[in-house]
């Protein structure tokens, strides 16, 4: 279902307390964004991650800032240093800090500052499961979640898994935010259709901005 709740300017849409959609926010600077990954996956390249059950995450997944998220057989967490490598992660790009910001604060949610920032890379045929942000320290802070390539669709749930979903259309340079009574909602991404972007080819890219520490 295709939400309605726009505001004035067109640009914004209301999905749950304390969640909204930002239609188009990081569309102008997309270029910039696209860069900043590709230098991150070059020091810390994309993998696919093992839960701790066993199973291997479809969406390749990579991370920059002061710790980054990661699942393997121990369990999911927050670490300062890339398992593969040793070494910290790469640092928080400024795009991604400034972009953080104004979504934030476009969203109702002034003076965000995240250190983390997990990167997926979705192909054809990939998804991500309804889960929740827990493993942050403190979720007084909001997700800032950024759409870059191919369309998808984005599930958002309530505090409960079997609690309903919306489902929401997701373009290049679209932007979710949510925190406050939305900030530990259920969300993930409905299997990527196939598609061809001019900037990212077969692909699509998310950045969820977080406070983790």
């Amino acid at each position: 279902m295709r939400l309605s709740l726009f505001d004035a300017d067109g640009g914004k849409e209301a999905l749950a307390p304390g969640a909204t959609v930002l239609r188009g926010f990081a569309r102008k600077r997309d270029i910039a964004l696209l860069a900043a990954i590709e230098d991150v996956a070059a020091r810390a390249p994309f993998r696919h991650m093992v839960t701790p059950g066993g199973f291997q995450m479809s969406v390749a997944m990579t991370n920059c800032g002061a710790a980054g998220w990661i699942t393997d057989r121990s369990g999911y967490r927050y670490q300062a240093h890339d398992p593969q490598s040793g070494l910290p992660w790469p640092a928080l790009s400024p795009a991604f800090l400034s972009l953080a910001d104004e979504a934030a604060t476009a969203a109702g949610f002034a003076n965000f500052v995240p250190d983390a920032c997990l990167i997926n890379r979705y192909e054809p045929g990939t998804k991500l499961s309804l889960h929740q942000d827990k493993d942050e320290a403190d979720y007084d802070h909001p997700i800032v979640s950024v759409s870059l390539g191919l369309p998808a669709t984005f599930q958002f749930g309530g505090q409960k898994r079997a609690d309903p979903v919306r489902k929401v259309a997701l373009e290049h340079g679209d932007v979710v935010v949510w925190g406050g009574p939305s900030r530990l909602f259920h969300h993930g991404v409905l299997t990527l259709k196939s598609g061809e972007h001019p900037l990212t080819g077969r692909r699509r890219f998310n950045l969820t901005l977080r406070k983790a520490l």
